[in-house]
């Protein structure tokens, strides 16, 4: 069984590899980590010694997103580095996130490990500075450059896939934009069918725009999916619910139907909002305002976590509130589709 890991990054990934018990992480041919699983027991074990931590940190990462993908029943997993708890490099994933310390036994917790920026992230960068700023009569913090190329990547063993998110641009996306939005199936509620130069300027606009980032979704490279994020806000929302500096809030448009079945939306629904928690540490929140006459719609987003909290009306629409919280999202594993939230093992 293989597990690719650090996608994102530009170079090689890292792939776990499992043979029974032994997981070993690999970046080409050459093992960085062996690690001892018992997934009865719960339990990670060191098999080889700990290289620098510059090269274990990545590793230990790559080796417990593997072990809490293929086991997502464990909430934790007990580790033993037999009896180096002192080593500098073990200090290292200590601070890093990726162990915790108590009562003198070492853990990995999912929830921990899986709001780090890596291996999910193109890359680390501390949060923007924040400096407030007013535009359109909305104060608000200054929002960072937008990123280019692959923002975003995570395996998913459920499908076998990689899903990944990248900036759309006009050269690569507005042909594929434009005919996705002059299907009938989402025009009828996306609204924006037109010409290529209608499509253009619209496309245009929004990567011009501070607060809106335009992404293409993809599994293993296919694209299938369009998806607007923004900061609420300044976005047309804020005024409708007590917005926060760092909410978060998206549109998606599934351009391709055969990757609109329950099994993807359970797979890219839960790595967008993964993308959105770590994109920026002081993200607490993410909204989302569907028709309220959309059933099913709002039924997902109950079942990834989304609480519906009002309804309104915006000029073109009656819409929900809904919203997800980085507490719940991390504390009940909500990155996982709902059937494989099972509890730890007693």
């Amino acid at each position: 069984m293989r597990f690719p890991s650090h996608q994102a990054v530009p170079g090689p990934s890292l792939v776990t590899v499992r043979n029974e018990s032994r997981l070993a992480v690999r970046e080409g041919e050459a093992e960085r980590l062996v690690l001892r699983f018992a997934p009865d027991a719960g339990t990670l074990e060191l098999a080889t010694p700990l290289a620098s931590a510059a090269l274990a940190v990545p590793a230990f990462a790559a080796g417990l997103e593997a072990a809490f993908g293929w086991h997502p029943e464990h909430e934790r997993l007990r580790v033993d580095l037999a009896g180096r708890a002192a080593d500098p490099v073990v200090q290292a994933l200590l601070r890093e996130g990726l162990l915790l310390g108590e009562g003198g036994t070492l853990h990995a917790l999912a929830a921990q490990a899986m709001q780090r920026p890596d291996p999910w992230l193109a890359a680390r960068h501390a949060p923007f500075p924040q400096v407030p700023v007013l535009s359109h009569g909305r104060r608000h913090p200054r929002r960072p450059p937008k990123p280019q190329g692959t923002v975003y990547a995570r395996y998913l063993p459920r499908l076998g896939r990689t899903f990944s998110l990248r900036a759309a641009t006009l050269a690569d996306d507005l042909d594929r934009l434009h005919r996705w939005m002059n299907d009938p199936r989402i025009a009828a509620f996306w609204g924006e069918e037109g010409d290529l130069d209608k499509h253009r300027r619209y496309l245009d606009d929004l990567i011009a725009d501070p607060h809106m980032l335009p992404l293409v979704g993809s599994f293993d490279g296919e694209a299938f999916a369009y998806f607007e994020i923004y900061w609420a806000k300044e976005n047309r929302l804020a005024p409708f619910y007590d917005a926060w500096d760092y909410d978060r809030g998206w549109h998606v448009l599934v351009g391709e139907e055969r990757f609109s079945g329950r099994d993807y939306i359970g797979a890219w629904l839960p790595s967008l909002m993964h993308y959105l928690f770590l994109d920026d540490p002081r993200t607490q929140r993410i909204v989302g305002e569907p028709a309220a006459s959309h059933v099913r719609q709002i039924r997902n987003l109950e079942t990834s976590g989304f609480a519906r909290l009002s309804t309104f009306d915006f000029p073109h629409k009656r819409a929900a509130l809904v919203m997800l919280l980085r507490e719940r999202f991390f504390g009940d594993r909500l990155w996982l589709p709902a059937d494989l939230r099972m509890p730890a093992p007693e």
